[in-house]
This record gives C-alpha cells, structure tokens and sequence, in this order.
C-alpha cells in the first residue's frame, strides 16, 4: 500500500504519485490515467481507458467469428 497525501494545487486539489508508483503504471507527464470507482466502493487507477479495453475485446470477437468473410472483403 502507498500513502498519498492530498495537496493544494491553484483552485484544486491533487496527489503527488511516487516515482515507485509510476514506473509500475508505465505513464509519465503529461499521459492520461484513468480513475473507476469499484463495485465494493473502492477506486481503481489504470493507465488506459477500461471502456476501449471493452470495445477492443468486442471487436477481437467479432474479427474471430467473422475472420472468413473480412477476408473476402479484403480483397
């Protein structure tokens, strides 16, 4: 578990994440993470958008099953 403290930044407020931390996200400045709240109340922090994960394994499913005709209209 890491400890964040929450600071004042202008009009907001923010954490600072531990270089620890973001090594293990693979993200740098500037880079979007992205924040979920959780079924059993808590929250989630990703380096990607969960919803294009979804779409993307929706797609991968459909090329599958599809694999045959994309093909042929590939061509």
């Amino acid at each position: 578990m890491v400890e964040l403290k929450v600071r004042r930044f202008g009009n907001s407020l923010g954490v600072v994440l531990p270089k620890e931390v973001i090594a293990r996200l693979n993200t740098e400045d500037g880079a979007a993470l992205y924040l979920t709240e959780e079924p059993e109340g808590g929250y989630r922090l990703v380096p990607f958008d969960p919803a294009f994960e979804e779409k993307m394994a929706m797609a991968e499913d459909i090329m599958q099953r599809y694999r045959d005709t994309l093909h042929v209209l590939a061509k």
